[in-house]
């Protein structure tokens, strides 16, 4: 990477040592043909999805899905508990015992939506981080943590203390500088440095600050997808690279961590960009398996006879919302009992929909086949 970059330094402080990394707004050199590589098969695949996602009618539908896989994935690896099949459950089919987790997941997704709005009228700056922060943390275990708040106080991963912890940030006093060099980094137009080369240092070095209290990974990870979309290398947020992360937890870590005793960031460029690839290669091939699903299934609502028109519609919910109740199908289209309930029992029979319960009343229906493509 850079002749001239060094991670930053370890201070002594009141008997423990915050680490400082250095500021980032600077030019890179490169010199690792194997990032090289990696970067150019990194924007090839990244463009074919970007290309995907606009070709794919209602494309939303199926964002709101990846959004969900992404927040059950990315709050996993914080070690909350929600598996896909709850976090696209509604609420009322989740036990009070793990209602928190389901909520936690639920905000995430909120949170990106609202940033990827909010990318239309602002920049991506810390002042929107502290934002996108406060919606993670609103009404779960961390909204006693400052939701919103840039820390005021010492914070530290692992460990019982500060003096036992496995790595302490940067002291508070030291954040608004630090802070204020990233976000020059991120709208430097001067670096000539690509796209996702800066994506993934940004997001290093968003972690090494741990601005927050709590909730960090969640935000630096939202982070590399708000950047993607900001700077155009994606239309739609339809990278979602937490779940590369959550299965090679141990490399993700090990790679953050190598970049402070190192003082080169090569490690973990190159972990980071075979996120890049092997994610968009699978969200590729999901969308083919959802454009063939959805034949399959238009296919299968048309042979029903009566009101296509309302089968249609009720097919294009079930998109993004893949699990309901009769009663909630009534609601949504405003349908007797009896008709939601012919309603549904017509997708039964055709095979789209499958009860789960087993039980004759408060009874829940999945469309399956449609999860399955987001599970594999």
């Amino acid at each position: 990477m850079s002749k001239k970059y060094k991670a930053g330094e370890f201070k002594l402080f009141k008997g423990y040592k915050p680490f400082n990394p250095s500021f980032i707004n600077q030019e890179f050199e490169w010199g690792t043909p194997e990032i090289d590589l990696l970067l150019q098969e990194a924007n090839t695949y990244l463009g074919k999805l970007n290309a995907y996602a606009e070709l794919v009618p209602n494309v939303d539908f199926f964002i709101h899905m990846y959004a969900l896989k992404e927040a059950t994935e990315s709050n996993m690896i914080e070690g909350t508990k929600t598996t896909f099949d709850e976090a696209v459950s509604p609420e009322e089919n989740i036990l009070p015992e793990r209602r928190d987790d389901w909520q936690e997941v639920q905000n995430y997704t909120e949170a990106l939506n609202y940033a990827i709005k909010e990318l239309d009228n602002i920049p991506l700056s810390i002042r929107l981080l502290k934002e996108v922060h406060k919606i993670l943390l609103s009404d779960v275990r961390g909204r006693h943590k400052a939701p919103g708040e840039i820390r005021k106080t010492q914070n530290w991963i692992g460990g019982s203390s500060l003096q036992d912890a496995f790595f302490v940030p940067p002291e508070p006093n030291d954040l608004p500088e630090l802070l204020t060099d990233l976000e020059k980094f991120l709208h430097n137009e001067n670096l000539l440095m690509p796209d996702l080369i800066k994506a993934g240092i940004a997001h290093y070095q968003f972690e090494t600050i741990h601005p927050f209290l709590d909730g960090n990974g969640r935000v630096g990870r939202l982070l590399i997808i708000l950047y993607l979309v900001e700077r155009g290398l994606l239309n739609k947020p339809v990278l979602y690279i937490s779940d590369f992360f959550e299965r090679n937890r141990n490399a993700y870590y090990d790679s953050l961590s190598f970049v402070k005793t190192s003082s080169s960031l090569d490690q973990w460029l190159r972990f980071f960009l075979k996120g890049v690839i092997e994610t968009s290669k699978n969200s590729i091939y999901a969308f083919e398996k959802i454009a063939k699903l959805r034949r399959e299934a238009q296919q299968k609502v048309m042979s029903i006879s009566r009101k296509p028109q309302r089968r249609i519609e009720f097919l294009n919910m079930l998109y993004s919302k893949p699990t309901l109740s009769v009663k909630a199908v009534s609601k949504e289209f405003n349908l007797s009992t009896p008709a939601a309930n012919k309603l549904v029992k017509d997708f039964v029979d055709v095979g789209i929909l499958q009860e789960k319960t087993g039980y004759k009343r408060n009874r829940y229906f999945v469309f399956e086949d449609y999860l399955k493509i987001f599970k594999d």
